[in-house]
């Protein structure tokens, strides 16, 4: 995949395969998120299965598929996770990842050593009920979707709750279920409004700016949108998970591109393949 400065047209096109289906070792089992630090190393947040958990882990590579190791596991405790659901890299370069289910945000090194664990269940500003997304703003200020509560939070890097936004409800301003995050070069904060069917934009402060897209199967529309990210050129690309593409918008929401996919056999799936067959 590429995004650098293409046609209206043409701001997404194919690039390779990565990865292999696995549990344990060099692959992925349900992998949910990822994000990439300045060194070029991939971390990809794998969720695993309510059938096998062996999945709920960060597994690290880069684009050449070089795999350098796992850290994390399922559990209840220290430095363990139920539902990974989120990650982020802060300008520190540490790592941060969400736990859907024990509401409750990791931090840890690069290499994965376990920093520090916050955040506690409920309703009240400052906890949280399925945190999903985050995203860190300019300020290294770690925006979180508070999914099961219908806002969006922001905090410190250490876990002091700064500000929140949002409401449930259908309309402006208002978010039902909201999943992926993400921050543009002005501090704009993009919400996957997952359960309302669009994209809602706020403004660095949280002041509603915009909703983009509407339910349906059309261009421009939504079923289920489940993240979203924004190029340095204002682009903004969906993951419409309901109808299994990708969508590009342009910055003020017209629908520019679709794409469903397209795969080749990865390396890691040829080696594979050359062991066993």
């Amino acid at each position: 995949m590429t995004t650098e400065t293409q046609p209206r047209t043409a701001r997404l096109t194919y690039n390779r395969t990565i990865g292999v289906a696995a549990m344990q070792g060099r692959g992925f089992y349900y992998p949910w998120s990822g994000v990439v630090a300045d060194d070029g190393k991939i971390f990809v947040l794998g969720r695993g299965s309510d059938s096998d958990p062996r999945g709920v882990r960060v597994m690290v590579m880069n684009l050449e598929e070089e795999y350098f190791g796992t850290f994390g596991s399922f559990g209840t405790g220290t430095g363990q996770a139920i539902w990974n659901a989120g990650i982020a890299i802060d300008s520190q370069q540490r790592l941060f990842t969400s736990d859907e289910h024990l509401n409750r945000i990791m931090v840890r090194t690069l290499d994965g050593e376990l920093l520090d664990t916050w955040g506690e269940s409920g309703t009240e500003e400052g906890q949280l009920n399925g945190p999903n997304g985050i995203a860190f703003n300019s300020d290294d200020e770690l925006l979180v979707s508070d999914h099961l509560n219908a806002r969006i939070q922001k905090f410190t890097g250490d876990g002091k709750h700064l500000a929140t936004f949002g409401e449930p409800g259908p309309g402006d301003g208002q978010l039902n279920l909201p999943w992926g995050i993400c921050v543009d070069t002005a501090d704009n904060v993009y919400v996957a409004d997952w359960g309302n069917d669009r994209i809602v934009k706020f403004s660095a402060d949280g002041k509603f700016l915009a909703n983009f897209g509407s339910s349906g199967r059309g261009n421009g529309e939504f079923d289920a949108p489940a993240d979203v990210c924004v190029d340095t050129d204002g682009y903004i690309y969906v993951a419409d998970w309901g109808n299994q593409r990708i969508q590009v918008l342009d910055s003020d929401g017209g629908f520019v591109q679709l794409n469903r996919g397209q795969a080749t056999i990865s390396k890691w799936a040829q080696d594979f393949l050359d062991t066993n067959v």
